[in-house]
C-alpha cells in the first residue's frame, strides 16, 4: 500500500504532529480527524466514503439510543442497537465474504452468486468492530453518546490504530476524545514504545519473515521434518513481533498524542496452557468477543451443551474474523478443541506439571496453528502438516536445513529471548540514571539502524493489515 510506505509514513506523522502541537486544544481533534481521513484516504481513495457512512451511521444510532433510554422506551433502544450492529456486520461481511461465499458455492456448481473482485478496504475488520461497541455501549450506559459528530469522527479514524488495531472499545477512550492530557514525559514515553515497536517489526519480524517465505514456498518434496519445524518457528516469531510491534507503535503514537491505548500483548509465549494464552494474545481481540459476543450468548451462565455452543460459536467467529478463508475458520475450532480439552481435562494437571512442561505443551500446539494460520491452500497446508510429523517417509534433516538454521540462529535466538520479559525485568533493576540514559541510548541506536533498515530494505507490510 502506497500510504504504508516508509517515507510517506515519515512526513505525515511529522507534519502531524507539529500542527496538533501548535493547534489549540479545542482544535486538536479537528486536525486528527482530518489527518486521519487524508491517512486513509491516500491508500484507499474511493473508500474512505465508507469510513464516512459508518461515521454518521452509528453517530446517529448512539443518539437514538440515548434518546430512547432517556424516554423509557428500552425496547426502541434495542432495535436501534440491532440496526446499527446489522448496518455494521452487513458491511463487513459484503467486503470480506461475499467473493469467499461466491467462490465457495461455484466450486460446488452453485453459480446463482457471482464474484464480484472486491477489494478488501484496508482496516474494516477493526473499525467495524469499534462501531459497534458505540452503540453497545451506550444502550449498557457503560458511556454516554457522543454529541460532537468531529468528536467521534476522531474516535472512529483514529490513525495510529486505524490498520491493525488494537481494537479500541468506546467506553475505553470516550472520555479521552473529549478532554486528555498532553505532556513531556507522556511524549518522550511515547516515543520510546514507538521504537520498541519499530525495531520489532523490522529487525526481527521482517528477518525470520523470510526464513518463512522460503520454507512456505517449498513443494513438499523438498521439505524435511526439521525444516518444516523450523519454518514454523520462523513464523511464530514473525507473526507476533509484526503484530505485537504495530500494537507498540500504536500504544506508542497514541501517547504521544496524549491518548493511553490498553496493552494487546503480555508476552504470550511465555505461557503455560492454550488458556493463558489467549489471556495474552491479541488481547483486544478476545475481550471484544467476550464482552459483545460470549456474555451476551450467556457466557457460562447456563447448561454446560449451552456453554459449549456458546465458545463454539465465538471461536468460529474469531477465525472467520480473521480472514475470508477456510482455514481461519479451522483455526478458531482449532483452538476451541484445545481449549475445551484444557477445560475438562488438563488445566489442573497443568498448574500442577512444571513450568517447563507447561511452556513446551503450549509452544508446540500454538506452532501448530501457526501452519493452520499461515497456509490458506488445504492442500498445502495438510502437505505441511504431513511433513511436520513425519509422515510419509520425509527425512528428517538435510543440508539446506542446517544451512538455514545456521543462518537465521541469531535472529531466532534474539528472537525468542526478545518473547519474554527478561528485558524489561533486567530494565527494571537499574536505578532511575541508569534507565534514563540505557533509554536514550536504545532510542537513539533503534533510531539509527531501522533507518538504516528502512533506507536499505524494501516495503514490507504489516500481516494484519490484510485482516
Amino acid at each position: 500500500m502506497v500510504f504504508s510506505t516508509p517515507i510517506f509514513m515519515f512526513y505525515f506523522l511529522a507534519l502531524t504532529l507539529l500542527v496538533y502541537y501548535v493547534t489549540p486544544r479545542r482544535g486538536r481533534n479537528l486536525v486528527l480527524l482530518i489527518s486521519s481521513l487524508f491517512f486513509y484516504w491516500w491508500g484507499e481513495r474511493v473508500y474512505v466514503a465508507i469510513m464516512f457512512l459508518s461515521t454518521a451511521i452509528d453517530y446517529t444510532h448512539g443518539l437514538l439510543v440515548e434518546r430512547c433510554k432517556a424516554k423509557g422506551n428500552d425496547r426502541g433502544a434495542k432495535l436501534a442497537v440491532a440496526s446499527s450492529i446489522v448496518f455494521n456486520l452487513a458491511l463487513l461481511c459484503f467486503f470480506k465474504y461475499w467473493d469467499f461465499i461466491a467462490g465457495s458455492l461455484q466450486s460446488i456448481g452453485l453459480t446463482f452468486i457471482p464474484v464480484l473482485g472486491i477489494h478488501l478496504p484496508i482496516g474494516i475488520s477493526f473499525y467495524t468492530f469499534q462501531t459497534m461497541s458505540y452503540t453497545i455501549d451506550v444502550y449498557r450506559g457503560d458511556a454516554r453518546a457522543q454529541r460532537s459528530i468531529l468528536n467521534f469522527g476522531t474516535f472512529v479514524t483514529l490513525f495510529p490504530q486505524l490498520i491493525a488495531g488494537p481494537i479500541i472499545k468506546y467506553k475505553d477512550l470516550g472520555d479521552q476524545i473529549n478532554e486528555r492530557t498532553c505532556s513531556t514525559e507522556k511524549f518522550a514515553s511515547g516515543v520510546q514504545i514507538l521504537m520498541v515497536g519499530l525495531a520489532k517489526k523490522l529487525l526481527i519480524a521482517n528477518n525470520v519473515g523470510m526464513l518463512w517465505d522460503t520454507y512456505k514456498a517449498m513443494a513438499p518434496g523438498e521439505l524435511t521434518v526439521a525444516g518444516a519445524w523450523l519454518g514454523v518457528l520462523a513464523f511464530t516469531f514473525q507473526i507476533y513481533f509484526d503484530f505485537s510491534g504495530y500494537s507498540d507503535m500504536a500504544v506508542g503514537l497514541g501517547r504521544m498524542l496524549g491518548f493511553e491505548f490498553l496493552p494487546n500483548f503480555n508476552y504470550p509465549y511465555i505461557s503455560r496452557s492454550i488458556t493463558e494464552f489467549w489471556r495474552r494474545w491479541h488481547i483486544s481481540l478476545s475481550t471484544w468477543f467476550r464482552e459483545y459476543l460470549y456474555i451476551p450468548l450467556g457466557g457460562n451462565r447456563c447448561s454446560k451443551p449451552r456453554w459449549m455452543l456458546n465458545l463454539l460459536i465465538v471461536w468460529a467467529a474469531t477465525g472467520i474474523w480473521h480472514g475470508a478463508s477456510w482455514n481461519f475458520l479451522l483455526w478458531g475450532l482449532y483452538f476451541f478443541a484445545l481449549l475445551m480439552v484444557e477445560k475438562f481435562f488438563l488445566l489442573k494437571p497443568l498448574e500442577r506439571a512444571p513450568a517447563l512442561a507447561g511452556h513446551v505443551y503450549t509452544m508446540f500446539f500454538v506452532m501448530v496453528s501457526w501452519a493452520i494460520f499461515g497456509l490458506e491452500n488445504f492442500g498445502q497446508l495438510a502437505a505441511y502438516l504431513k511433513v511436520m510429523f513425519g509422515l510419509g517417509g520425509v527425512p528428517l534433516a538435510d543440508l539446506s536445513f542446517f544451512y538455514h538454521l545456521i543462518s537465521y540462529l541469531p535472529i531466532l535466538c534474539v528472537a525468542a529471548a526478545a518473547s519474554t520479559p527478561l528485558g524489561r525485568a533486567a530494565y527494571r533493576s537499574m536505578g532511575k540514571k541508569t534507565q534514563y540514559a540505557a533509554c536514550a541510548l536504545l532510542v537513539a541506536a533503534g533510531l539509527v539502524i531501522c533507518t538504516a533498515y528502512l533506507v536499505d530494505g524494501t516495503y514490507n507490510p504489516f500481516l494484519y493489515s490484510n485482516f
